[in-house]
């Protein structure tokens, strides 16, 4: 299958362009601002470019990696299928219960934070209506890893867990997130693309865990994770898996990863 990663220098991109090449797929990962991105036949398109902890710091690099280069991929359409990175943080604003695909956003444009989840949601909408059924959305929650330099919260809990067995963390035992592992996203993004799928999916665990409950699953394998606040555990929309769970797609917990992560930590040490 030939496959075309835009964005395959990034944390997500990276994995998955590795894991399309180990499955023997044509992989191209195009540099930036290569035009040949438009002439030639790009195949199962993975659009993983964006920025997320910089965002506003750089808000126009932000709009023209989430809209202006995903709109002239779409119009010049030399693609199979194309799947289009977005974030379950569109959910964060709308206080809804549950964070459904087919639920109505709430999205405030004063809010300096907006710009974030208006350019996702402008790169959602072209991908729903002008790509003529060829193109899906992946809302991805958070995405941990524990190989160096991979971003994230939990992700640098891991990476300090194999040298240190003691540490505290300027966080709030309350804060609530869910968490997935980039090698189960990898596995989604590969799902959604072969199948040609349509539509908008979460690609997330589907189960919301605090940092008090991710501490203690670090102190029950013999770590001693302490964090400097404590407050009633948040309310957080969680995210529905039940379009990804169609796809025969059922990511780990992340309770469950860590534990054998550090399991692994212990055998090797």
């Amino acid at each position: 299958m030939r496959c075309t990663v835009i964005g395959g220098a990034g944390f997500v991109g990276r994995r998955l362009a590795e894991a399309l090449r180990r499955a023997g797929h044509e992989v191209w990962v195009p540099a930036r601002g290569d035009r040949a991105l438009f002439t030639r036949e790009l195949g199962h398109v993975y659009y993983c470019a964006g920025l997320t902890a910089d965002y506003a710091a750089r808000p126009f690099d932000t709009v023209t990696a989430h809209v202006t280069l995903l709109a002239d991929v779409l119009r010049a359409g030399r693609y199979s299928h194309l799947v289009y990175l977005s974030s379950t943080r569109l959910y964060d604003s709308s206080n809804l219960p549950v964070g459904d695909e087919g639920a109505a956003l709430t999205l405030q444009p004063a809010n300096p934070r907006a710009l974030y989840d208006l350019s996702k949601g402008l790169g959602e909408n072209l991908c729903l209506t002008v790509a003529a059924g060829r193109a899906a959305v992946a809302r991805l929650s958070c995405v941990f890893d524990w190989e160096p330099e991979s971003p994230g919260f939990l992700s640098e809990w891991l990476i300090r867990a194999a040298t240190e067995r003691a540490f505290r963390l300027d966080s709030d035992g309350g804060f609530v997130r869910d968490y997935i592992h980039l090698d189960d996203v990898v596995h989604a993004l590969t799902a959604i693309s072969t199948r040609k799928a349509e539509g908008i999916f979460n690609v997330a665990s589907g189960e919301n865990v605090s940092n008090a409950a991710l501490a203690e699953a670090f102190n029950r394998q013999g770590w001693d994770i302490s964090l400097t606040r404590a407050s009633p555990e948040q309310r957080a929309a969680i995210c529905s898996t039940t379009a990804l769970r169609a796809l025969d797609v059922a990511p780990r917990g992340v309770l469950e990863v860590v534990s054998t992560y550090l399991e692994g930590i212990k055998t090797w040490n």
